[in-house]
């Protein structure tokens, strides 16, 4: 084994116990902790498929800002026993059988890239310069410039929008 198996299989392990510590967890400060320790080692594996430019933007936009706004949110929520619903048992069981179906799912998927890869030598670690971020931006700026400058325009529409809803609301509370 080289080093990137090596590093691979170290980065899956933490992965998985990370992704069971956020299910496990029974405090949500610490469960959205380990899912901050999560997505830190899926762009551990981002880095080994050679692909920088997804492991800055998830550690950016993951790691960085949608999980201080869980935090914030866990927070402004101010969990305790009383408000917690109650469980119950046909929501448990839909759970389990949803869970299941995943599991076998994922089973299936990966029995199917094992035979698929069976007597086949492939290295995958230099073989491409597909996710360097000199590639995409040519991409993503010559043959992809119309669906980038949409959604840019989308994006900033939803932030205008996001912006004048929390004013109209702190306008009429002045107003009252």
């Amino acid at each position: 084994m080289n080093i990137y198996q090596i590093t691979f299989w170290i980065l899956s392990l933490f992965t998985l116990a990370f992704a069971i510590g956020v299910i496990m967890s029974r405090n949500p400060i610490n469960s959205v902790l380990f899912l901050i320790l999560t997505f830190f080692c899926i762009s551990g594996h981002y880095v080994l498929m050679n692909a920088q430019f997804l492991a800055i933007v998830n550690i950016i936009v993951y790691a960085g800002a949608i999980m201080v706004l869980f935090l914030f949110v866990i927070m402004l929520m101010n969990l305790n026993s009383d408000t917690e619903p109650q469980k119950n048992f046909l929501v448990q069981f839909a759970g389990v059988v949803s869970g299941g179906a995943l599991l076998l799912i994922m089973v299936a998927a990966i029995k199917s890239s094992i035979t698929g890869l069976e007597g086949k030598n492939i290295d995958l670690i230099n073989s491409t310069d597909i996710g360097l971020i000199k590639n995409l931006g040519t991409v993503l700026f010559t043959t992809y410039v119309f669906p980038f400058e949409i959604a840019s325009v989308l994006f900033l529409s939803a932030m205008v929008g996001a912006v004048v809803l929390g004013k109209k609301d702190s306008a009429l509370k002045t107003v009252e």
